[in-house]
């Protein structure tokens, strides 16, 4: 709760409402938000270690490599939403969608509701996806579009959804998800996904062929300062955030 309008919290009226406990440190998710639906979503990444030592991510009886959805009333306990995967049994109730490694950025499109989400992979491939309700999107019975690199040399699709598109560790090694472009100072890229990468700094933006409406990764710019973040405003132009480094901004008005 807010005394003051919001400028600040005051942390005697915290209210927890979920815990999620994980053996260890990393691979925690990142982002919270409400849906157009008004119910609150949360990416949660596979418990951590490396190569999901646990199986979380395919196991719908773990909240952990997941994307998970509840309705959160004024006061005291959330409630299921009656469409959940699993809200009548089969496995954990406020599961969304699961098959995730770290979803620790991700966005809602304003102008269709769909939610996007960079999936952090993990020796290399990253991946962009659109999250559905019951979707499987695969970790780690594979990364990207590809079996796991260290599992079996051969694994079953079936049931998996694919990645819009996906990149090697050549270009960068963690995936930042961002927006949809709905804003007016870009018109070029309006109704672009735009996203980066953390390590490289790289931006990029997905392209659909005229033709086949086939999804395209294109590299918007060059490498630069670590982007851990975006960020959008009411009128939804995009803006960057840079973690570490130097002060250099990233002007996306400096693309074609």
């Amino acid at each position: 709760k807010s005394n003051d309008g919001g400028a600040t919290l005051d942390p005697a009226t915290l209210e927890p409402i979920l815990t999620i406990e994980k053996k260890y440190e990393n691979h925690n998710g990142g982002h919270i938000a409400f849906g157009p639906d008004g119910d609150l979503y949360l990416g949660m990444g596979d418990g951590g270690s490396g190569g999901d030592p646990d199986g979380n991510a395919q196991n719908p009886a773990s909240l952990l490599g997941k994307f998970l959805r509840i309705r959160v009333g004024a006061t005291g306990a959330y409630t299921i939403p009656d469409d959940n995967p699993f809200a009548k049994g089969g496995g954990q109730p406020e599961i969304f969608a699961l098959g995730l490694r770290n979803p620790w950025r991700w966005s809602f499109d304003r102008g269709t509701g769909e939610l996007w989400a960079g999936d952090v992979g993990q020796g290399a491939y990253e991946e962009i996806d659109v999250i559905t309700r019951g979707a499987n999107y695969g970790w780690k019975i594979r990364e990207g579009l590809h079996c796991r690199p260290g599992g079996p040399p051969t694994c079953s699709t079936a049931g998996l959804v694919d990645p819009v598109v996906e990149y090697d560790h050549g270009l960068g090694v963690a995936v930042t998800g961002g927006y949809v472009y709905r804003g007016k100072a870009l018109p070029s890229l309006v109704g672009k996904y735009l996203f980066a990468d953390y390590g490289s700094g790289r931006v990029f933006t997905i392209d659909y062929d005229a033709t086949t409406g086939a999804p395209s990764r294109r590299e918007l710019l060059p490498s630069g300062p670590g982007i851990s973040s975006f960020g959008e405003d009411n009128d939804g132009e995009l803006y960057v955030v840079q973690y570490g480094g130097d002060s250099r901004k990233v002007a996306l008005a400096a693309a074609p």
